[in-house]
This record gives structure tokens, C-alpha cells and sequence, in this order.
């Protein structure tokens, strides 16, 4: 009897993250494209500003159909390529800044 209220437990925690709407992931993509924005990313890594840009948008558009579990995965995408594009623009104005 045990097991099956373990099991069921588990399967309601399960469904929760997948039914939740992605609120965090969506903030922190925003803020990382807008830190990426600030350091020069659409001039200095263009594509990959254009991507994580893509990946939000998407991902707004799926939360707004309650697809939660593809909208925090397109969330995480854009916040990961938005962290790439500030990387990038960071390192190509190091040797400005020495």
C-alpha cells in the first residue's frame, strides 16, 4: 500500500512541474536577451541574440496555448543561446578594454 502512495505522489509532483506555467524560465530568458542586448550582442553576435529572440517568442506564444512543458523548454533554450551571444560580445571587446 505503501509503494502506491509513494508512486502516486510522485506522479502528482511530475504532473505539477509539467502543468505549471514556466514563470521563471520565461523571466530569466528575458533577462538574459536584455543583458546580451546591453552588451552590443545584436552587433557582435547577431545570431545567436536572433535565436534566443526566436526561442522567447515561441515560447510566448506556447504559453499563451498552455503548453507549458514546450514553453519552459524554449524558454531555457533562449535564456542558454542569450547567454552565448553575451559571452561572445564580452570576449570580442576584451581586447578593447585592456
Amino acid at each position: 500500500m505503501f509503494r502506491v502512495f509513494s508512486l502516486l505522489a510522485v506522479i502528482v509532483v511530475v504532473c505539477a512541474c509539467v502543468t505549471a506555467p514556466p514563470v521563471q524560465e520565461m523571466s530569466d530568458a528575458r533577462q538574459a536577451i536584455n543583458a546580451a542586448a546591453e552588451a552590443d550582442a545584436s552587433r557582435l553576435a547577431p545570431e545567436s541574440l536572433g535565436d534566443a529572440r526566436r526561442f522567447l517568442e515561441e515560447a510566448e506564444q506556447q504559453l499563451q496555448q498552455q503548453a507549458y512543458g514546450l514553453a519552459r523548454m524554449n524558454a531555457v533554450r533562449a535564456k542558454n543561446r542569450a547567454s552565448q551571444a553575451l559571452r561572445s560580445s564580452v570576449a570580442a571587446t576584451e581586447p578593447e578594454r585592456r
